[in-house]
């Protein structure tokens, strides 16, 4: 994932979390680009439609039209889609809810941060890891990150 430029998806439907995410991603020192996508119809839509294929996916869970469950098993039984890592951003800390993420494939699990510090410190900490070695020993014990 250590390209010259990387290409970030948000599937986000509450406006504020938008904004605060991409405030934190243009103090970031990271080369980016950001598509952000209001729920998961659009998200869906853009993965299909798109040549490009993000490098991350940042998935949040309760969105209408199409929720981020649905759009996981979606993007995992796609060839084309399924590699790309996918970084469930999301209010929830239901336990089921998290099993089940990590059952259907994402990569890690991040509790949204309130405050902009927080937020800041676990994007880049999701950025500069090393998904390659992460997935190959892949385990529960690291997919859940929190502040």
């Amino acid at each position: 994932m250590y390209l010259d430029k990387l290409h970030i998806v948000l599937a986000e439907d509450d406006q504020d979390d938008r904004l605060l995410f991409n405030n934190v991603f243009n103090h970031v020192k990271i080369n980016h680009t950001l598509k952000i996508c209001e729920d998961g119809i659009e998200l869906m839509d853009h993965l299909r439609n798109s040549e490009e294929v993000p490098d991350i996916i940042f998935l949040d869970l309760t969105m209408p039209g199409k929720s981020g469950i649905e759009c996981l098993k979606e993007i995992k039984k796609d060839p084309r889609l399924r590699d790309i890592t996918i970084a469930i951003y999301s209010t929830t800390s239901v336990k089921a809810t998290i099993e089940q993420a990590f059952i259907l494939g994402a990569n890690v699990f991040i509790k949204k941060p309130n405050e902009y510090d927080e937020l800041k410190k676990v994007l880049t900490e999701v950025i500069y890891i090393n998904w390659q070695y992460i997935t190959e020993g892949f385990n529960k014990e690291h997919f859940m990150i929190s502040y």
